[in-house]
């Protein structure tokens, strides 16, 4: 069972199963995990929805025994971060934690799916329960958009994040810099007119980014190679992508799993790629918020620590659960 709705589209969409055929994937951060979803894509009647069941007794349960990472331990360990950044004099390293939430006894699954539905009109949200695993989440972050008939493409550079009230400071312009040179770098390979828009504030419920649009013109054929390049992308990695994808390995907590992975989404005319961030994975009994930040030798621990209970609250604040 899987929903979800585009980008400043409120129609639900699922797949209907009837071909072995995949037009929606799930790829995991480290490419190691791909959730496949048969079949269609099909736009599903909201009173139709409203009289489907989707029980909490559906949700696997939690045996993982993983213990919630501590204020403290975040603090100590993104010290280590910032030293590894100062020493190999890094622009940016993405470090996220696994926030376990298990304050309740039921969640009601699709009341939470519409109230997140609801707060995030410009994001692409979904829900899924495969039996063995179930995820939900919202974000913006366009990993690719590709128009099968023009053949422009388009990406962003989404990275910096503040509450709404806070004024832009160096930390964030740099944070976002090296992911606008990094994208820019990619399609300069692939093509020879690229539309670059200025930077500005992209707005995601109580917290906002800095976003900077690309569109270019490219080869159908490439467009496997540019998504492989692009992923993943500064704002949920690093620079250099591979030094930076080690070491998150060895500096976090919890395996990402499918956080900071994407989504392919293809239509007849379109092939849409979204990063997975503002996500959670659903149990029984418990919620495990997946939230990160891009960290550099000026980041201060104690801020960073409040970003990421600022994401948590993406999901969080969503929950009807009793």
């Amino acid at each position: 069972m899987m929903y979800f709705k585009l980008p400043f589209d409120e129609k639900l969409y699922s797949t209907d199963e009837n071909s072995n055929e995949n037009f929606v994937n799930f790829y995991s951060f480290d490419g190691t995990t791909q959730i496949n979803f048969n079949g269609n894509i099909v736009e599903i009647n909201p009173e139709r929805f409203d009289q489907i069941t989707i029980s909490s007794e559906s949700l696997p349960e939690d045996n993982n025994h993983f213990s919630t990472e501590t204020q403290e331990e975040y603090l100590e360990n993104l010290s280590k971060v910032i030293d590894v950044i100062k020493n190999n004099q890094l622009p940016k390293l993405v470090y996220s934690r696994r926030k376990i939430f298990t304050d309740f006894n039921e969640i009601d699954v699709k009341e939470s799916f519409k109230n997140l539905c609801q707060s995030y009109p410009n994001a692409f949200r979904y829900i899924f329960i495969n039996g063995e695993t179930s995820w939900m989440g919202a974000f913006s972050e366009v990993l690719g958009k590709f128009n099968k008939e023009t053949h422009d493409f388009e990406t962003m550079s989404l990275a910096g994040t503040l509450p709404i009230s806070e004024s832009w400071s160096e930390k964030e312009i740099e944070e976002q810099k090296p992911v606008t040179t990094y994208i820019k770098n990619i399609l300069n390979n692939y093509s020879e007119n690229i539309n670059e828009s200025k930077t500005y504030d992209h707005i995601s419920g109580n917290i906002k980014h800095l976003r900077t649009d690309f569109k270019a013109k490219i080869k159908p054929e490439n467009l496997d190679k540019i998504i492989q390049e692009l992923h993943p992308t500064p704002a949920v990695c690093g620079i250099p992508k591979e030094f930076c994808k080690e070491n998150i390995q060895n500096l976090e907590k919890f395996p990402r799993e499918l956080y900071a992975g994407y989504i392919k989404i293809e239509t007849e005319k379109t092939v849409q790629y979204f990063v997975n961030l503002r996500c959670s994975k659903l149990y029984k009994n418990a919620v495990h918020l997946f939230v990160g930040g891009g960290i550099t030798a000026q980041s201060s621990p104690e801020k960073e620590w409040i970003e990421t209970e600022l994401k948590s609250e993406a999901v969080l604040k969503n929950l009807v659960i009793s």
